[in-house]
């Protein structure tokens, strides 16, 4: 099974013959989340051509490019255009986040399955309103679902959560009735309000959770949840492109410049099992604390040792396995996504019915 690399250490990113590389600074330790033994081979041509009279041992870790399912970028990197046509050839993504860990852009390779008849669907899809509609009611709805399963989850765990489950549902009722995505995204913003409230139940150290504030965010909950909001973004993006759809028209989201928006209506849906529940699960098993959060006036974020606590158990979440009740055989929750987009490809190629995946365990 292809992983993710996460590279935290400041260096450059090199091709050499069918292998990439990872060569840190001088005088810096490579301190990637998933690593391999150290390599240490001759200096050579692909490097910054350099006078020496004897050669010079490098330090290198290789990334077998076979291995690779994106590349994860959270510190300075060089990378020339030779890296990136191979990583292009390979189908690999690779994902860029700034200084305080908030992602910034891709490098999305020209599609590998292209199919104008659902380019043109998909189009058509969205430009007529009624059909645009039933698409965003389904990502709203397999997103609310999938809030009320968590709800009713901890609501067996002594916490008394049944009043927000009811608001919840009263909520759900409302999407089908629903003819302007205006009225869904209003929808979709109180569930996200009453549900966040509840997190001051359901999260057992004290954080007075009181709303979502994005830029920036402004205390450990705003950034826990930006931080792993965009990990699930770019999760989705790298399935996305493995199948024919199109991630710049979306239907829930107002397709715009500078974002693939597609990848945000998807996103809606896995939220609750790929970021929330991490949440929760870091915060009561006391993994993630407060001295994992860098506080400026205004502003807080993730220090490099809370990203890296982050990324391993996000790594491992989407390497879990449920049993899936239809293909009857065990599916990780990365190959969910996917799954996704084949149902949805389905609806608006061949008229079957989209159903949002909704957590059933």
């Amino acid at each position: 099974m292809k992983r993710n690399y996460y590279i935290f250490s400041s260096g450059k990113l090199i091709r050499k013959d069918n292998t990439l590389y990872f060569e840190p600074e001088k005088n810096e330790e490579p301190e990637e989340v998933i690593s391999e033994n150290e390599l240490e081979v001759e200096d050579d041509s692909d490097l910054e051509a350099v006078e020496q009279i004897e050669p010079v041992k490098i330090n290198r870790k290789p990334i077998p490019v076979e291995d690779i399912e994106a590349i994860y970028c959270f510190s300075e990197l060089r990378f020339n255009t030779k890296f990136l046509n191979y990583i292009a050839q390979k189908q690999i993504t690779l994902h860029l986040f700034n200084y305080y860990g908030y992602y910034t852009g891709s490098f999305y390779p020209r599609e590998p399955f292209i199919s104008g008849k659902l380019l043109v669907r998909q189009v058509n899809a969205y430009q007529d309103l009624s059909q645009r509609v039933v698409l965003a009611q389904k990502f709203v709805e397999g997103s609310a679902e999938n809030i009320r399963k968590n709800l009713m989850y901890y609501n067996t765990r002594d916490k008394d959560l049944s009043y927000f489950i009811k608001k919840t549902e009263e909520l759900i009722l409302k999407i089908d009735s629903t003819e302007e995505i205006n009225e869904l995204m209003g929808i979709e913003g109180n569930i996200r309000s009453d549900y966040y409230t509840s997190w001051n139940l359901i999260i057992d150290p004290e954080i007075k959770f009181e709303k979502r504030v994005k830029h920036p965010p402004t205390n450990p909950i705003n950034a826990l949840i930006s931080f792993g909001n965009s990990l699930v973004y770019t999760t989705v993006l790298s399935e996305i492109y493995k199948t024919q759809l199109n991630p710049l028209i979306s239907f829930l989201h107002e397709p715009g410049e500078r974002r693939f928006s597609l990848s945000l209506d998807i996103a809606e849906i896995f939220k609750p099992l790929l970021t929330d529940r991490l949440i929760f699960s870091l915060l009561n098993k006391k993994q993630i604390q407060d001295k994992h959060f860098d506080k400026e006036m205004n502003f807080c974020y993730l220090s490099d040792e809370g990203r890296k606590i982050y990324l391993r158990e996000y790594d491992e979440r989407l390497k879990t396995t449920i049993k899936h009740r239809t293909l009857k055989k065990s599916v990780s929750y990365r190959h969910l996504i996917r799954l996704e987009c084949y149902k949805i490809i389905k609806h608006i190629v061949e008229a079957k019915e989209y159903k949002p995946f909704k957590i059933w365990w």
